[in-house]
């Protein structure tokens, strides 16, 4: 009577001796009782699969024992339990396509790691299996195939915790080209419109960074919005309502706010170079006092704009227009007004301490200017 030892697929422990007799589907309903397992195939020692009983042949060892060809001791099928999802493969698989990756080093060498087994075998994995089939995918054929709703990120981080590096690097660049290009094109007046019609008169717009370079904001209504850091280069802001409104380092190079109205605007640090702010209106007869210190107002034309109490401490106004400005109680200390043009303006009681006049214009001045308002 012939005999064979039986292992359950990709393990070498636990075998059961069992007769040969019968048919294959005999075999196999012996195999399932010994072994606790439904026994669908039988496979030999390098993976071939046994269809006929016949092909089943036993050899004698040194020690007088005997063994067979559908041994498991030495096949190279596994089973992985990949989150209660199991996967079979062979050795080969796991190890030579990428021989420094974790998978590699936990089946290079039959139980060096002491991989855990569940009661059928199957090699136990704590990670997700929709991520982990494409990355048996990739072993098998060298390919990133990823089914429709699987998350790309979710791959990319199973590939760096097993240690897949080609397939990180494929993934990353995936990622990368799926998404769109950052779109920087500007506002238009027309989407701007619809932003400010779905937002509450009590709620604050943040339009803080945006670009609105080259937009129409004519006459609108843009009290209290944060505009700080974004990009109004351009922008025709003529006759618009920017009372109190935060400008702050904000772009508004070749802008145009000719007569707006600039009431306890906030313009710290922000860039008018080249502006035109003429006829515009920085007084708040409630006493708020718009502030643009330290603003580049280089060229700038300011020319009849009332500005009574407001703050252009240490900004730069080289080369700029305010004839006929009133600046009635201005902050000017520090400020750059070299060639700047200040005829026909109201500088009492305006502080000029350490400003820079040279090459300035005060001529038809409306009030005398004493020097102990500017020691330069």
């Amino acid at each position: 009577m012939r005999r064979v030892t039986l292992f359950v697929n990709g393990t070498s422990k636990n075998g059961k001796v069992v007769a040969v007799y019968g048919t294959l589907s005999d075999l196999l309903s012996v195999a399932s009782n010994k072994l606790g397992i439904r026994a669908c195939n039988l496979y030999n020692g390098k993976g071939g699969l046994i269809d006929d009983i016949a092909l089943i042949r036993c050899t004698a060892l040194s020690d007088g024992k005997m063994s067979d060809e559908i041994s498991g001791s030495q096949t190279d099928w596994l089973t992985l339990n990949i989150g209660g999802r199991l996967f079979t493969t062979t050795r080969s698989t796991l190890v030579s396509k990428e021989p420094d990756s974790m998978l590699a080093h936990m089946f290079r060498e039959k139980d060096v790691w002491g991989n855990k087994q569940d009661e059928r075998g199957a090699y136990l994995i704590d990670r997700s299996p929709e991520y982990f089939e494409p990355i048996l995918n990739y072993l098998r054929h060298g390919q990133i195939i990823v089914n429709e709703g699987i998350n790309l990120f979710g791959v990319l981080e199973e590939a760096r915790f097993f240690g897949i590096e080609q397939m990180a690097e494929q993934l990353e660049v995936a990622i990368k080209n799926s998404h769109p290009p950052e779109d920087h094109s500007p506002l238009s007046r027309k989407e701007f419109i619809r932003f400010l019609l779905a937002t509450p008169t009590k709620s604050e717009l943040r339009c803080q960074g945006l670009n609105f370079s080259g937009a129409d904001l004519s006459r609108l209504d843009l009290r209290y919005i944060n505009f700080k850091m974004a990009n109004l280069s351009r922008c025709n802001l003529t006759y618009a309502n920017l009372c109190c409104s935060n400008l702050e380092r904000a772009d508004l190079s070749g802008a145009n706010l000719d007569g707006a109205n600039l009431q306890g605007v906030k313009m710290l640090c922000s860039n008018a170079e080249g502006a035109s702010l003429k006829g515009c209106n920085f007084e708040d007869p409630s006493g708020l006092k718009a502030n643009l210190e330290g603003a580049n107002l280089k060229g700038v034309d300011m020319e009849g704009s009332q500005m009574t109490g407001i703050n252009l401490r240490v900004a730069t106004l080289k080369n700029a227009k305010l004839k006929n400005c009133n600046l009635r109680g201005a902050t000017l200390a520090g400020t750059d007004l070299e060639n700047c043009d200040l005829s026909g303006c109201d500088l009492q009681e305006a502080n000029l301490r350490g400003s820079n006049v040279k090459g300035a214009i005060f001529e038809e001045m409306l009030t005398p200017l004493h020097m102990s308002q500017s020691v330069r």
